[in-house]
């Protein structure tokens, strides 16, 4: 019987490009492992920050170190060598988005690209004019799980609790002396102080800063509207912080809750990807009532901005009042050895190789179905 040829896509222009080449090193290294390794066979492609697809042994480099390439380290482009002199144009043009030859033998796809142009629906509307399976959220459930504004809005038309938030964009923050300070007004009336400020589709927590005073909310929005066009800000709770991951398409499973524990002021870029600086907690010390109404708004989520194949949903849980409200969701988890989203479902009783083979079957029926 033939493999199934995986395109496994990585690397990407986001800040977390890197966090995707170790998400990628681990999806190969369990398809390669017991009966995977005689079910698929894997394609790798290697998208360089700036932006060019890689096939052929420049993916194949990037999996085996770890570390990216530079940019004038590439030798393929659409599978041919171009290490012979080239004109200015030429050399121009191969900045733009060309085709790999070995895409046309790629049976069903597998995206890890973290962050703007990986998750956001982007790259999922390409694979689905490729008429290919490709693995997670289509269009509509990547853009609205990645932008927080939209997600808000979805959650608040499904009835799911949430902390206070108040939505602005760049034009409010960089206008002119009289508009400015009115929003800062209107945000401090509110939501006070603590709070957060988050540009609305960036990923791992970039750009993100907890405010306690007019001048650090000033700061934080300008920050902020340098990163996105939109901006959130939310107010701070008191909480712990848990998560619970979502498996399946039109029928998913919630696993088993996980709990983040760290010392910093919240968990940033620095926290959630340096070891040793937060501490995942599986299962959760929490009440089984707790761990239901979890699983149960993770599900809801899940369909509310109508997500497939996987997605990690997290939630504040307010101990001295009881209060669940949820948080965010994640249509593209990491899927690094420390990533909580295939350690809640390997102690949930799917180990990491059984949980991408499940992914990608998911894939093929989802895709099976819609033709």
């Amino acid at each position: 019987m033939a493999k199934v040829r995986v395109g496994l896509l990585f690397g990407g222009r986001s800040g977390e490009h890197e966090v995707s080449i170790n998400s990628a090193r681990a999806i190969a290294g369990a398809l390669s492992t017991g009966q995977n390794a005689s079910k698929y066979e894997i394609l790798p492609f290697y998208i360089q920050k700036d932006g060019r697809w890689l096939a052929g042994d420049s993916p194949q480099q990037v999996l085996a170190s770890g570390k990216p390439l530079q940019l004038s380290q590439a030798t393929e482009v659409g599978g041919s060598d171009t290490n012979s002199q080239l004109s200015v144009a030429q050399t121009q043009s191969l900045h733009r988005w060309q085709s790999p030859a070995q895409v046309a033998e790629v049976d069903v796809w597998f995206p890890i690209l973290h962050g703007p142009n990986g998750e956001d629906g982007t790259i999922q509307g390409l694979l689905t004019l490729m008429q290919v399976p490709f693995v997670g959220s289509g269009v509509l459930g990547s853009a609205v799980g990645m932008d927080k504004i939209a997600m808000k809005t979805a959650f608040a038309q499904a009835g799911l609790p949430q902390v206070k938030y108040v939505a602005v964009n760049r034009a409010q923050i960089w206008s002119n002396p009289c508009v400015f300070p009115k929003l800062c007004d209107r945000i401090e009336t509110t939501l006070g102080y603590p709070c957060f400020v988050k540009p609305a589709n960036l990923g791992s927590s970039v750009g993100i800063a907890k405010v306690r005073s007019r001048q650090e909310l000033e700061t934080a929005l300008d920050t902020a509207a340098s990163y996105d066009r939109r901006i959130i800000v939310e107010a701070g709770v008191v909480a712990r912080e848990l998560e619970c991951a979502v498996l399946g398409n039109d029928q998913p499973k919630a696993s088993i809750v996980g709990e983040i524990t760290y010392n910093s002021d919240f968990y940033d870029y620095e926290t959630k990807y340096t070891q040793g600086k937060a501490d995942l907690l599986i299962p959760a010390a929490v009440g089984e009532t707790v761990i239901h109404q979890i699983q149960e708004m993770a599900l809801q989520a899940f369909a509310a901005v109508d997500a497939a194949g996987l997605a990690r949903v997290d939630f504040f849980y307010v101990e001295a009042t009881g209060e669940v409200l949820i948080n965010e969701i994640n249509t593209l988890p990491g899927f690094t050895a420390t990533s909580m989203y295939p350690l809640l479902w390997s102690h949930s009783g799917v180990p990491f190789p059984e949980l991408v083979d499940t992914l990608i079957q998911l894939a093929l029926e989802r895709h099976s179905g819609e033709r």
